[in-house]
């Protein structure tokens, strides 16, 4: 190994070596390529929308033959790399051999290879790597915002040089282990669908008395099919009065909005939606008979998150609702909060409250309606051992969860770990060992970078001499 980590046979170079003269372009700004100039066919205008996220077959703007020779020092051939400058920074794609002619706009780095000497799928796996992605992404003025770096910046990046014949094993080798990553990735990421599905049909199970089919013969118990409107009190919540604001101070009358009624509970996070917001006392005063109580439900009533439900927490107990949301409360009949909470969860009572939305007016549930929603009524002894029953079950579905996202870590940890091990030579040790012959003399790193180095001279335009007249 070198004093830099690499193979003895290997080299380090800056970027710019290993381009044509022109290699780093980033796309013209200004009155350059502005939308009067584009017509309804003619040359392509590459940019982010189509290279970057298909194979450059999709345009959505074009120029005719005049701009087209004007913007020749941007144009694109096959085999450029084009690096998104903007949206999803720092992604790449290589312009296949069937691309069609045009030119790259402003959002869009072109770098072309002196490319008979540097294999594509090596160079496209290595600029995805941390090795590079580290260099080619800089924080914004010390914020969290990523940009790419100038190209300035771009051509003085570090870069390992293997000869081209190990470059080719290497590419070879991650095309291997990295389809067996995925494919272990693509199990990991079917399991939390197959979770949900899971927790559904426990759900289904206990709200349709088949969680407790057995239990409920030896103990002679009855179901009863009621509405919610005969179980408890629907009432709503109330907006603030007008004028009036949430405030972060914690007043001591907290305010639940609806995007706090998630996970059959009332989250308090960081984020701007979810996070713990209060109202005045006077307020207070105000909208104090729209509180909820622990171990009332509740229900959202407008918005995307429509027929989120669930119970209120001890926590929450003496909280403002939204007037997004609904309360059922003030039981008529001896409940288990969780058992009614499970009905409301459930995939049966979702489809009918997707029902009443698309009869209703702007996506609203009315209360009136969900008094009239049916619900399953059984002894609360019962409702107890279903409760029982299902946390037993959710808490197993869970671990198992939490499992997968462990897996899951470990995965695209295992992924950045490969990838660095290739690009520090460590993939193709044992093929160095036994290919000798293909990484010295006419064959070694040395020996392509001074071929390149040709080659680029050779490739240089050629300046134009001035005749005297």
């Amino acid at each position: 190994m070198s004093s830099d980590g690499l193979p003895n046979d290997w080299l380090q170079v800056e970027w710019d070596s290993l381009t044509t003269h022109d290699g780093f372009r980033r796309g013209p700004f200004g009155g350059n390529l502005k939308k009067a100039y584009f017509v309804e066919s003619g040359y392509a205008v590459y940019e982010q929308y189509s290279p970057i996220n298909d194979d450059c077959s999709q345009f959505r703007y074009f120029i005719d033959e005049e701009r087209y020779q004007e913007l020749s020092s941007f144009r694109v051939q096959a085999d450029d790399f084009l690096i998104s400058c903007a949206g999803t920074m720092g992604k790449i794609t290589q312009v296949p051999k069937a691309a069609p002619s045009g030119v790259i706009n402003q959002a869009l780095l072109r770098i072309r290879l002196v490319s008979k000497y540097i294999d594509h799928e090596f160079f496209l796996k290595l600029f995805r790597s941390p090795v590079i992605q580290e260099s080619v992404l800089v924080k914004s003025g010390g914020g969290a915002i990523q940009n790419l770096a100038p190209a300035k910046e771009l051509k003085q990046i570090s870069f390992p040089l293997p000869p081209l014949a190990e470059q080719k094993v290497i590419a070879e080798k991650l095309d291997k282990l990295l389809a067996k990553v995925d494919s272990i990735k693509a199990r990991l990421d079917a399991v939390p669908d197959t979770l949900k599905r899971f927790r559904q049909s426990v759900l289904a199970a206990a709200v349709s008395g088949k969680l407790t089919e057995e239990w409920r013969l030896e103990n002679g118990i009855h179901w009863e099919e009621l509405t919610l409107g005969k179980l408890a009190e629907v009432k709503g919540g109330k907006r603030l009065p007008k004028g009036e604001q949430l405030i972060e101070e914690n007043t001591g009358f907290p305010y639940i909005r609806a995007g706090q009624l998630k996970q059959g509970t009332v989250i308090k996070t960081d984020d701007a939606r979810s996070k713990q917001l209060y109202i005045t006392k006077e307020v207070q005063a105000q909208i104090s008979r729209y509180t909820v109580s622990e171990n009332d439900l509740y229900i959202t009533i407008v918005g995307a998150s429509i027929g989120d439900a669930g119970v209120i927490p001890p926590e929450s107990n003496g909280a403002n609702l939204t007037e997004n949301a609904a309360k059922l409360t003030d039981f008529k009949k001896p409940i288990v909060s969780k058992f009614l909470a499970y009905w409301l969860m459930s995939q049966p009572l979702q489809d009918l409250i997707r029902l009443e939305i698309k009869s209703g007016a702007q996506g609203k549930l009315a209360l009136k309606r969900i008094k009239e929603l049916p619900a399953p009524y059984t002894d609360i002894k019962e409702q107890t051992e279903i409760v029982r029953r299902v946390e037993k079950l959710f808490a197993y579905t869970d671990k198992v969860e939490a499992e997968v996202n462990a897996a899951q870590q470990r995965v695209n940890k295992l992924t950045q770990s490969i990838l660095a091990k290739a690009f520090r030579g460590e993939l193709t040790a044992k093929w160095r060992e036994q290919n000798p012959e293909l990484i010295s003399g006419e064959n070694s790193a040395e020996a392509l970078l001074a071929k390149i180095k040709a080659e680029r001279e050779k490739l240089k335009p050629k300046k134009k001499t001035r005749t005297k007249k």
